[in-house]
């Protein structure tokens, strides 16, 4: 007790001292005073009472030793509380140290004030990074710079003040809880907490949780639960909606009497009273429920689930009516049959195998054609009772490597079938049981014969032409850059000839285009005839390109001779006696060039001369033929001189719908093609005049005038019929043609779904990634993109496959052997299915005939184009088409 007064008392301790020390010093001096005042001397201080004088000394030693006594009490209480202070701050710092979440404060100032170590070692800093005076913010920051802040900083403080908190990503999967807290004094507290682990088993409670759910959801038999407690039903599976005709919103939470009728209820309700009171906590029983207008029978399985103390807490019932047994097997097999016959009907051979004997388990009716049997024969046997030995031989090793892989194996293979030898798309996958071993082989076999002959037909378009069949300009550059390597170092020399086929032009004019393609199969033939296995292409319309090896050049000079002499004799087609000739330019490797397109070039400067001096002549490249490039750039400036001065005009050929006939065939549009009239030469023929424009860069302008023209005579037209204009890929290359289009559209007032822009595969070749940015903004506007010249090419499909086109075009060279050839029937055939495949529609070029166009219309081609329809003209002609009477009338006066 006495203890514990001294320590109440403690804080009083040192004023007391300073009393007694006071009372101890004036006690013995006012005692001496007494005692000695007898015989102090009066005049010993002058006039000063020597007594008064020592009541001052006194007083003063009195008065400087109690405040010298309260300067040491006030001292010592301040030392005291100071080390009070720091036991406590230390106190307070080795506990938040110790907290399994990270602290930070800052004060009004938002200054650091206090981080714990927890806070450094989540996100992997040191005390050394936490400088002096360093503000919420500036954290933030050094966070941000070491990868371990996903948020600014102002999401940081707008979220983490939020009641639920700010959840932060860091590397390696963790992720860290930080809620912020605004102190009343201006400062802050932040806590960081650690989540991951709580994370991943929150998510994997929920993925738990929601996979029981799911698999009760499926269990075939009705299940429900309920809380022994209250008696409400906490949980029901689909089986259970479908049987009680309620949904799962309407059982939970509800009694057996407040969903069913009273005597449902009371089986209900008897049936869990017995799972509760059997001593197995497990009851079996049957018993009648109302459902509807009709009684069932149901067989119920009752459970009672227990919690940690023994006491039950739920009952789990698992039901199934079994009125109906006879029905349900019924139903079984009904299933079975429909299973059957869904397996019967995919579209691939399937064959189940059984893994430790090799034996056949299942087989659809597909694979019938690869067993050469009926499956029901299959089941049980192996592929050494079914296929010959050395079938069964590579069979067996393909399925034991399958095995041993345990995964999917794809391949190719031919195999016999009834109908001969098929290639077929073999896969072949393990499955697994329980511990993992194989069990079962599943194989599928996809017929891909006829696919991959549709795409080797394709591969053979991009490097053919479509009406000879031979090589195209892509086919020949790549031929003559494997002749130039296999030469090269080798003093062995090679000639390029450049051929024109004299008289075509005349016999389109005179004959029509039909006999004219005619013409030039035959050309074809007679060409490969002469060159004895040499390379011949066709490089344009009536223009091929041979390769011949030997002496040079008495041999390309032979090869020239004997060409023309074999085209010099008549061609007898349709009746119809037609001759034609050629016209030759030779260029010599190495000495005319070094590299494919030299010698191209060369050789066509060489065939120009040719044609300059006399057609069906021939002549070899000289160095003095660059006069010739000269002349060509005059025919350039002439025509930079055209498109200023309106020598240039537009000619519009129409574009039907693929009707059965031509009267059938609705007019959908036209498109526009440029025409010049050369003030000294005359008509000049596109053929010439467009390449000159595509070397040189003029189409650019040409292209821009063609486009602005096209979309104003379109605007005018009463009828919104589509108006199809061809882009040059140097158009694409220079210039902003998405603005041109654009300001061209507002300018004229032209719907953006009027316009169909045409395109050649040059547009993405040059720069792809360019082209397809171009062809998107371009799509954007409104306006409809269509590949033109679709198969002429030699990577269309994978630009199909790159870019939306709304149309494709498919090449006349296909178009004119309809009828006559079925490889082209079939080629149309597959682009036209490949088109539709890909939601694109289809339109065919240089379409002459009514058979051609019945073709078309029966194989669902969209649109058709030719002469059939209508050649190129004036848009005059066809005013009835786009304006009705008022308009042609208009144009008849004007006329």
């Amino acid at each position: 007790m006495a203890g514990r007064k001294v320590q109440a008392g403690g804080k009083n301790s040192i004023p007391a001292r300073a009393v007694l020390c006071l009372i101890a010093a004036v006690a013995p001096c006012a005692a001496a005073r007494a005692g000695t005042g007898a015989f102090a001397p009066s005049s010993y201080l002058g006039s000063l009472d020597p007594g008064l004088v020592w009541e001052l000394l006194i007083g003063s030693v009195v008065v400087a030793s109690f405040f010298g006594a309260v300067g040491l009490w006030i001292l010592s209480a301040l030392r005291k509380a100071k080390r009070a202070q720091l036991r406590r701050n230390a106190f307070v710092s080795s506990a938040l140290n110790h907290l399994n979440q990270g602290v930070v404060m800052t004060d009004a100032q938002e200054r650091i004030v206090f981080c714990n170590d927890r806070y450094l070692d989540i996100y992997g800093l040191s005390r050394a990074d936490i400088r002096r005076n360093m503000t919420g913010v500036e954290l933030l920051e050094l966070r941000r710079d070491r990868g371990v802040l996903d948020v600014s900083a102002e999401d940081f403080f707008a979220r983490a003040a939020a009641p639920e908190g700010l959840v932060t990503e860091l590397p390696g999967g963790r992720s860290v809880l930080v809620k912020y807290f605004v102190l009343p004094n201006g400062g802050s507290v932040a806590t960081h907490l650690d989540v991951s682990e709580q994370r991943r088993l929150s998510r994997q409670l929920a993925s738990t949780k929601q996979f029981l759910e799911s698999v009760l959801d499926h269990v075939p038999a009705c299940v429900a639960a309920k809380s022994i407690e209250d008696g409400c039903y906490i949980f029901a599976n689909s089986a259970f909606e479908r049987f009680s005709r309620f949904s799962r919103d309407h059982i939970v939470g509800k009694r057996a009497d407040e969903i069913f009728r009273p005597e449902t209820a009371a089986s209900i309700d008897t049936a869990d009273r017995a799972a509760l009171n059997a001593a197995e906590g497990y009851h079996r029983s049957e018993f009648f429920v109302e459902r509807g207008s009709d009684k069932r029978i149901l067989a119920s399985n009752r459970v009672i689930a227990r919690n940690e103390a023994g006491e039950p807490e739920f009952l789990i019932a698992l039901f199934e009516d079994i009125t109906d047994r006879r029905s349900l097997s019924q139903e079984l097999e009904s299933t079975k049959k429909f299973l059957e016959l869904v397996v019967d009907n995919i579209p691939v051979a399937l064959i189940v195998e059984q893994v430790k004997d090799g034996r056949y388990l299942l087989a659809n009716r597909s694979a019938e054609t690869i067993l050469n049997r009926r499956r029901e024969e299959t089941t049980g046997l192996t592929a050494s009772d079914i296929f010959n030995a050395k079938e069964a031989k590579l069979i067996i090793a393909r399925d034991e490597a399958a095995i041993k892989k345990r995964g999917m194996i794809t391949e190719e293979h031919p195999i016999s079938t009834k109908d001969g030898l098929r290639l077929f798309l073999t896969r072949r996958a393990t499955v697994l049981n329980d511990a993992g071993e194989p069990q079962y082989l599943i194989k599928t076999h996809e017929d891909v014969t006829d696919r991959r002959q549709t795409e080797s037909r394709m591969a053979h378009m991009a490097y053919h032409d479509g009406l000879t069949d031979l090589p195209n300009r892509a086919a020949f550059l790549q031929a003559l850059t494997q002749m130039i390597e296999a030469c090269e170092g080798t003093g062995e020399e090679f000639a390029v000839l450049c051929v024109d086929l004299d008289g075509l032009k005349e016999v389109n004019d005179v004959f029509g285009h039909a006999l004219g393609d005619k013409l030039l199969i035959e050309v074809a033939h007679r060409l490969q005839d002469s060159a004895r296995g040499g390379v011949v292409a066709r490089l344009s319309g009536d223009e091929f390109g041979l390769i011949i090896d030997g002496k040079q050049p008495v041999a390309g000079i032979a090869l020239a001779e004997q060409a023309a002499e074999a085209l010099g004799q008549d061609f007898l087609i349709d009746g119809k006696s037609v001759r034609t000739g050629l016209t030759t330019g030779i260029a010599v490797f190495p000495h005319n060039g070094t590299d494919g397109a030299s010698l191209l070039a060369n050789a066509g400067a060489a065939l120009f001369r040719a044609k300059q001096k006399s057609r069906g002549t021939i002549s070899l490249y000289q160095p003095e033929m660059d006069h010739q490039i000269r002349d060509r750039r005059v025919l350039h400036q002439d025509l930079s001189m055209a498109v200023k001065n309106g020598e240039l005009s537009l000619a519009f050929q129409p574009q039907g719908a693929a009707g059965h006939s031509v009267a059938e065939s609705e007019i959908i549009g036209f498109e526009a093609l440029a025409r010049w009239q050369h003030p000294v030469r005359g008509q000049v023929s596109p053929a010439e005049f467009i390449p000159i424009a595509e070397e040189s860069g003029l189409i650019v302008e040409m292209g821009e005038w063609i486009l602005r023209e096209a979309c104003r005579e379109a605007a005018s037209w009463p009828k919104p019929l589509q108006v199809a204009v061809n882009l040059s890929p140097a158009q694409f290359m220079h210039g902003d043609v998405v603005g041109l289009v654009h300001s061209i559209l507002i300018e004229t007032g032209l719907a953006p779904g009027r316009l169909e822009l045409e395109i050649t595969e040059g547009v993405l070749i040059e720069d792809f990634d360019r082209g397809l940015a171009l062809l998107r903004r371009l799509k954007a506007l409104g306006v409809r993109i269509s590949m033109d010249d679709f198969g002429s090419g030699y990577s269309s499909l994978s630009y199909l496959q790159a870019f939306p086109f709304d149309k494709i075009k498919i090449d006349r060279g296909f178009i004119v052997n309809l009828g006559r050839n079925p490889q082209s029937a079939a080629i149309v055939r597959a682009v036209i299915d490949l088109g539709h495949g890909l939601e694109m529609s289809i339109i065919a070029e240089g379409v002459e005939t009514v058979d051609q166009l019945t073709f078309l219309a029966r194989e669902g081609c969209d649109g058709v184009q030719g002469y059939l329809l209508g050649k190129p003209a004036p848009i005059g002609q066809f005013a009835a088409l786009v304006g009705g009477d008022q308009l042609a009338e208009t144009v008849r006066r004007a006329g």
